[in-house]
């Protein structure tokens, strides 16, 4: 087949997206497949704009060569945009349209803003293209992540309790401390803060609001922290296996996430057999409350108090990097990253 990946965009995730589009061209590269990597956000090099779909599918070009690893910090967005050239105001760069009608199936590798909050999905779909992971409602919805703890809620899964703070609002604490700060939209932990008293509160509320217009104050529970993967590719959500990640620091950042040795992770988790359980029927139930369709990953926390579960959100297009929860998963249902990939786009297909 001839399939398209598309990565990077212009959200906080940016890097991060170029490092799982990567991985997956060359997996889908090794299962045989012409293969394109393009981002989303620039589209193809003024060296590609006279070629043809065909031979750009055709080429034997390394469309993977310029990714690095990721940074430490994420990207400067406002300079990503200043790159492109004036002549494209929309979110798609040039021949990106076109590649998507042409190919048989676009793999997106996007995360966060763009990617992961609908608007996309619901542009494929009025094309008539078809494209990896779940639809736009169900994008939307848990991209804004008030209103997917609502939803969450309101179905019997457990969330933290804490409030929503709107821009301009008075954003006085009633969670205590510690507490946790986040956006409402956003991904891999970036606009997530961590405070312990009132300083390192106000400053959280300063640097979140500069990210996004709506603001979620919870309350802190200290704990072990999980993930767990949801396919429906069988019919039915199926969970696959509980994986626990504990970061070396007090709180699992944006560095933990993706450096090397921040974090270790244990799959399947070490848990008794009742509370894994008990944790993959939450997200087997969190995943139908949120209208997700094809993969999401939801993830948790438990108490160290009294080992209740939280669900803290669900992730609708996750990583793919080496050090990305889900390839872990299920390799230890012994399912190695090509078939995983394979397997994504044979859903999307299906669909």
């Amino acid at each position: 087949m001839d399939i398209l990946v598309l990565a990077g965009g212009i959200s906080t995730e940016r890097d991060v997206s170029f490092v799982t589009g990567r991985c997956v061209y060359e997996a889908l590269k090794r299962n045989g497949h012409r293969v394109v990597l393009a981002d989303a956000y620039m589209g193809l090099a003024d060296e590609y704009m006279d070629m043809t779909e065909e031979q750009l599918f055709a080429a034997d070009t390394d469309w993977a060569a310029h990714i690095g690893d990721i940074a430490e910090s994420a990207p400067d967005i406002e300079s990503i945009k200043a790159m492109r050239s004036p002549d494209y105001q929309g979110f798609l760069g040039p021949r990106i349209l076109e590649l998507c009608r042409y190919c048989d199936v676009v793999f997106l590798g996007l995360h966060g803003e763009n990617g992961e909050n609908g608007k996309l999905q619901a542009y494929l779909d009025l094309e008539g293209i078809t494209y990896t992971g779940t639809d736009y409602l169900s994008s939307a919805i848990c991209m804004n992540k008030a209103t997917s703890k609502e939803l969450l809620a309101y179905n019997g899964i457990p969330v933290p309790k804490g409030r929503i703070l709107h821009k301009g609002e008075d954003g006085a604490n009633t969670s205590g401390y510690p507490c946790v700060v986040k956006v409402c939209s956003g991904g891999s932990s970036v606009g997530v803060f961590l405070c312990h008293n009132e300083d390192e509160y106000a400053d959280a509320l300063k640097q979140a609001f500069t990210l996004d217009d709506n603001v979620i104050v919870e309350q802190y529970i200290k704990g072990r922290e999980f993930s767990v993967c949801v396919t429906d590719w069988e019919g039915t959500p199926k969970a696959m296996p509980v994986i626990e990640i504990a970061p070396k620091e007090e709180f699992y950042d944006y560095k933990s996430k993706y450096q090397a040795g921040k974090t270790v992770e244990t799959c399947p988790a070490g848990l008794p057999d009742n509370k894994t359980r008990e944790m993959m029927t939450l997200a087997e139930r969190g995943y139908t409350a949120l209208k997700l369709h094809s993969y999401a990953r939801l993830d948790f926390l438990m108490s160290e108090n009294d080992g209740s579960l939280y669900c803290l959100e669900a992730n609708t297009l996750p990583g793919m990097t080496p050090t990305s929860l889900i390839p872990q998963e299920a390799r230890a249902m012994g399912i190695d990253y090509d078939e995983l990939c394979g397997m994504i786009v044979n859903a999307a297909l299906k669909r």
